[in-house]
Parts: C-alpha cells; sequence; structure tokens
C-alpha cells in the first residue's frame, strides 16, 4: 500500500506540517518508506517491519494483566 504526501494532506485533518512529522516518526520507526521524486512523496508501508510491530503489539494486547492493584 502506497499513499502520496499530498493525497494524504487533502484527505486528513491536520496541518500538513503535523502530517510531515507523523510520517517523519513512522519512517524512523522503520514502520514506511518514502520515495522522493521531486515534486511528490510517495510513503509505502514497510511489509516486513508493519508484521513484526503488529505481532509485538498483538502479544502485548493478549497478555493478561497483572493481578496486583495499585491503591
Amino acid at each position: 500500500s502506497c499513499c502520496y504526501h499530498g493525497d494524504m494532506a487533502e484527505e486528513l485533518p491536520i496541518a500538513k506540517s503535523t502530517l510531515s512529522q507523523h510520517l517523519k516518526e513512522l519512517r524512523n520507526a522503520g514502520l514506511i518508506q518514502g520515495n522522493i521524486t521531486p515534486p511528490t512523496i510517495k510513503y509505502c508501508i514497510n511489509q516486513e517491519n508493519w508484521h513484526i510491530a503488529k505481532s509485538l503489539f498483538e502479544k502485548l494486547l493478549t497478555t493478561p494483566a497483572l493481578e496486583e492493584k495499585c491503591n
């Protein structure tokens, strides 16, 4: 799955600078890849890293909560 920065900016109700910052963080985390071909930037999901992250989150969210209470 790939999307162009400009297309995402038109669809999402956030500032372009905010979108750029979020995309930068996702790219730094290795979850997306960016292809820059001026004047466009195309972002694609890094399938391998996405599946790893999904697996880690599934494990985290399905692990039973500790029985210990916080008072």
